[in-house]
């Protein structure tokens, strides 16, 4: 799993956005210490949370499993725009037959998780996807044999808001092992004078 942080708005812009309410500019300095207390104070302390939506984040996500991407669309304050399995099952066409103990290659198309017989499973429907499509069978139809471990990637906007239920939510050891991951990463990727605004197990 790869996480890049492609753009996040500045702390500046939020802590405009918080004094605007009270007209407090004067006070402003550019997203320095004290607009950082003022937006976590404003934002977390006082629970006028809605002023954290004006911090978004956007990052990309390579090599997470399509079971993952079913659970992030349940975080609705969140824009995602997904690699089309429509255009990009080509690259699996082209390669050769897979073995159920083919682990690493198939591990460009899979995640792989930490049970070897559910590995096999998912290797042996990557090769019935391979066998489909090789038979000339549409992507739109084939796709209906993608296994739930078929990697994707994405593009994924979020604000703060919605990022630290994200992260409280999805770092708990109750959550999907994966997303657990990413949870981390994400935040790890978060720009760091920002990351005092959130928590992550």
């Amino acid at each position: 799993m790869e996480i890049t942080l492609l753009q996040h708005t500045s702390l500046a812009v939020c802590a405009s956005a918080i004094r605007t309410c009270w007209q407090s500019f004067d006070k402003s300095d550019d997203g320095g210490e004290k607009d950082r207390e003022l937006i976590d104070r404003v934002g977390n302390k006082f629970k006028h949370a809605s002023t954290l939506e004006h911090l978004v984040y956007t990052f990309y996500i390579k090599g997470i499993s399509r079971a993952l991407l079913q659970e992030l669309a349940r975080h609705r304050m969140a824009s995602l725009s997904v690699k089309s399995t429509r255009y990009t099952l080509k690259e699996l066409k082209a390669e050769e037959s897979y073995d159920k103990k083919d682990f690493k290659r198939a591990s460009k198309y899979l995640v792989m998780t930490d049970h070897e017989k559910v590995n096999e499973m998912s290797i042996i429907a990557l090769e019935n996807l391979r066998v489909i499509l090789k038979e000339g069978v549409s992507n739109d139809k084939a796709k209906y044999c993608l296994p739930e471990s078929y990697k994707t990637e994405l593009t994924w906007s979020i604000n703060a808001r919605s990022l630290q239920n994200f992260l409280t939510l999805r770092s708990s050891k109750s959550a999907l092992w994966e997303i657990q991951i990413l949870a981390r990463k994400l935040y790890e990727n978060l720009p760091f004078e920002h990351q005092y605004l959130f928590t992550c197990e």
